[in-house]
């Protein structure tokens, strides 16, 4: 059953459907040959409740607040910000590139949004300054990782809502491995321009930054209400998502100006074409997973691989490596949506933290965008920057041992993920 599974939806996709139509059909395959008795409105109900959870509706409301942020004059405050302060030091742009992307996933928490909006006004700085294309290329769309990672991050969103972990959580528990990676990517960059003898950039005055620190003062509160809300208790992160579309419209509206009323409108339509984007895959998913999970296939499946006394660390790579190889070929909701069910009862069930096994999928999800062959995030480079595959991925293999390093520290040492969850959410 596996197979014929499998052959389908590879064959489907091979035709050139969208990712929904093989998760579908394979659904409705399952259910007419193998189990009659399972009609297929049974498979409509799957569909509909799997869109059902209130927790969902931060999905569309992170991504309005985010359309709103970026659009406005928030993200180029907070890009100004980081320039002022880090641009000097040696490796300053590709670092400050990295600490961007780190601010804008706390704005956006999509990978590929953090390319656009990163890539586009620093990619030409550094090639200026003399970094090779490949690397400044492979910069961003592996420091774009740190969006899903640093909440709000819609993969957590997504995860949390197919396995029942809890987003908040899963937010907190996000920002240790973000910032681990953070500080590995600008430790790079360091060596990368000493490597380079790329000279420094002149240094702002300490007016310039005081300047810059009140301009971005207030973009700076969007990821203290989110992420200081969650943590204080103050909301859910369903009501964090409202109130951030709120903040966003008062600050673009009213403060800065930059937006007007007019322009609302085609944001939300926008928001509404992404937000139906990821809704039909979560439906879809839902069936596809009631399916396999009815027809017992997971502990088919992982029968050859994972037992029951399977230890800690066989879990926990198996996990990895298959969202990372996963997220390779097809989009991370897509490898969440179907790989989760399979996977996650198996964790709970050796006792492992499901927190702690979210945020190393999200981290391999983050991974498996930005790695060839079909990374998503590699795409939206070659659209964005307009240059050829083999250019785009020929500086990813140091970025990708360094993320791969650092999944191996946080399998090793889940207290990088887990000790600001255990401060957030002790009882």
């Amino acid at each position: 059953m596996a197979f014929v599974i499998l052959g389908v939806m590879l064959l489907l996709l091979f035709l050139g459907y969208p990712m929904k139509v093989p998760l579908i059909a394979a659904a409705l395959l399952v259910a007419l040959v193998w189990f009659p008795g399972a009609a297929p409105d049974t498979l409509v109900q799957q569909m509909i409740g799997g869109v059902q959870p209130s927790a969902l509706i931060a999905v569309p409301m992170f991504i309005f607040a985010a359309e709103i942020m970026t659009r406005g004059q928030a993200a180029d405050r907070l890009l100004d910000l980081v320039m002022r302060f880090v641009g000097h030091v040696r490796g300053g742009l590709p670092i400050t590139s990295a600490v961007a992307c780190t601010l804008f996933g706390a704005l956006s928490g999509s990978t590929q949004a953090t390319v656009v909006a990163i890539g586009g006004p620093l990619r030409p700085k550094m090639l200026k300054a003399g970094y090779p294309d490949s690397f400044v290329t492979a910069l961003i769309i592996n420091a774009s990782d740190i969006a899903l990672l640093i909440p709000p991050s819609i993969a957590m969103i997504v995860y949390g809502v197919v396995s029942g972990t809890s987003i908040g959580e899963l937010f907190i528990a996000g920002i240790g491995p973000g910032l681990l990676l953070l500080v590995l990517f600008s430790v790079y960059c360091w060596f990368a321009a000493v490597r380079l003898k790329i000279p420094r950039e002149e240094a702002s005055t300490w007016a310039d930054r005081w300047r810059a620190l009140k301009r971005a003062a207030l973009p700076l509160g969007f990821p203290i209400i989110v992420i200081g809300g969650i943590y204080a208790g103050f909301f859910s992160p369903t009501e964090a998502a409202a109130v951030s579309v709120l903040y966003a419209l008062v600050l673009e509206l009213v403060v800065f100006r930059e937006l007007k009323l007019r322009d609302v409108p085609k944001l939300a339509r926008n928001t509404g074409l992404v937000t139906s984007v990821v809704f039909i895959l979560v439906a879809a998913g839902a069936a596809f997973s009631w399916v396999i999970s009815y027809a017992e296939l997971p502990a088919e499946l992982l029968a050859g691989t994972l037992g029951p006394e399977s230890s800690y660390a066989a879990i926990m790579t198996t996990i990895a490596v298959s969202f990372f190889v996963g997220c390779m070929f097809v989009d991370p909701i897509v490898v969440i949506l179907i790989l989760t069910p399979i996977f996650h009862p198996v964790a709970v069930a050796a006792g492992i933290d499901p927190v702690l096994v979210g945020t190393v999928v999200t981290l391999q999800v983050a991974i498996g965008s930005a790695t060839p062959p079909f990374g998503c995030d590699i795409f939206t480079a070659i659209a964005v920057f307009r240059r050829p595959y083999l250019e785009v991925i020929r500086g990813t293999p140091p970025f990708l041992a360094i993320l791969v390093g650092a999944s191996v520290l946080l399998i090793v040492f889940p207290e990088i993920a887990l000790v600001l969850r255990d401060l957030a959410f002790a009882e």
